[in-house]
């Protein structure tokens, strides 16, 4: 039996990647599907992804991938909603994220200082990840490139370009303007404890030895460059630093996959980003040994539409699909080297083992610890599961470790 992962590492291919593309290409498809690209065979004898991926390849070992994923929503909001959260939309209540979820679930086990919840570096922008929880399981959005400018402490410039006295200074200000703080007369003086609370712990994280986290100053120019030096790639690498501190969840946001024109020539600049970065990743996890330790998952909210489409105005392009598609999942008590599911020879429909978002984060959600048919506490009192009841066949238990 596997130990239970500490951490969760999220990538979320926000727009849809193809499923053709990435884990479930079809090269033996016609021109107006696979558009004449071709698969690589991996380190694993029989299995094979697409040509732009040449660094998974190289570490198939390390990775699963379900190659049946399904859901009928196939716009960017309601699709997203489902994935992150396992709820159908429109279900009167808007439920958490795994992330905070998650968040919650390891909050008394994890000491740390930087939340429990991390960003890098946008929000989906979608819906609200916190959902109906507490304030204090919200993600800390970081902002910023982690290419440019560095982090805190000892006369390293913080972000922004401001000097750790400029950083004291706007602190000091704060304190001399919270007069209505001071006095609080007449109002929830707890409220008034939370709130200086939460500037405590400001202060402590961009003040404190957290704040190195952050510093990929740090890290080897050969290990910066290992990952890429690209804004999602050093995001990939604060990434591992934050498993390192021992942050319960981490997602990692990677735009740009909505290939609605243009198709082959966005995914290409994508993927090869992702493959280089990903590979380096799990690599890094693997030789520090944390691959165990933490889940990595990567997916978007569905696929694109197998058949291209060659007409202006798309000239090339792939819409939103939500039959088929496909997404990854590595470390953590998850095999690798192995497909799950099987889509048809156009990766249109699903053929074999279909797997929906509940039988996805539930797998995910046991991994780390979490019982997805417990008891998911909030602060409206309802009576709910941290995931609607499923069929325990759906959860991905041929890739448990």
């Amino acid at each position: 039996m596997a130990k239970t992962a500490r951490s969760v590492i999220e990538i979320w291919m926000w727009g849809g990647p193809c499923q053709l593309e990435t884990f479930d290409p079809k090269p033996d498809a016609p021109y107006d599907y696979n558009g004449g690209r071709k698969a690589i065979d991996t380190c694993v004898p029989g299995l094979q992804i697409h040509e732009w991926l040449p660094e998974l390849a190289k570490c198939a070992n390390l990775f699963s991938m379900v190659r049946s994923m399904t859901h009928p929503h196939f716009g960017h909001e309601t699709a997203t909603y489902l994935m992150q959260t396992g709820r159908m939309p429109g279900a009167g209540e808007v439920y958490p994220a795994i992330g905070a979820v998650v968040a919650m679930m390891k909050a008394k086990s994890y000491k740390g200082d930087i939340p429990p919840f991390v960003i890098l570096t946008g929000e989906k922008g979608r819906f609200s990840e916190l959902g109906f929880l507490s304030e204090r399981y919200a993600p800390l959005v970081t902002g910023g490139n982690p290419n440019a400018g560095r982090f805190v402490v000892d006369g390293i410039v913080p972000p922004g370009g401001l000097s750790e006295s400029e950083v004291d200074a706007r602190f000091d200000l704060l304190d001399r303007l919270d007069s209505y703080g001071r006095v609080g007369g007449g109002v929830n003086k707890a409220a008034l404890a939370e709130f200086a609370e939460a500037g405590v712990a400001a202060h402590r994280i961009i003040k404190g030895d957290a704040a190195r986290t952050f510093d990929l100053s740090l890290e080897s120019a050969a290990t910066r460059d290992r990952y890429g030096r690209t804004p999602f790639a050093q995001s990939m690498l604060v990434a591992r630093r934050l498993v390192e501190y021992g942050v319960p969840y981490i997602t990692v946001n990677m735009s740009g996959w909505d290939s609605h024109k243009r198709h082959f020539e966005t995914m290409e600049r994508r993927t090869r980003e992702f493959d280089k970065a990903l590979a380096a990743l799990l690599r890094d996890l693997k030789d520090r040994k944390l691959l165990d330790s933490t889940v990595i998952w990567a997916s978007g909210e569905f696929g694109r539409t197998p058949k291209v489409d060659w007409e202006p105005p798309w000239n090339g392009g792939r819409n939103h699909y939500a039959t088929c598609f496909s997404a990854l999942l590595a470390g953590g008590g998850f095999k690798g080297g192995v497909a799950v599911g099987a889509s048809d020879e156009t990766a249109s429909h699903v053929v074999d083992r279909p797997v929906t978002p509940v039988d996805f984060l539930g797998s995910i959600y046991e991994r780390a610890g979490i019982d997805p048919d417990g008891p998911l506490p909030n602060p409206k009192g309802l009576k709910l599961s941290v995931l609607p009841p499923a069929s325990e066949v759906g959860r991905l238990k041929e890739i448990y470790v």
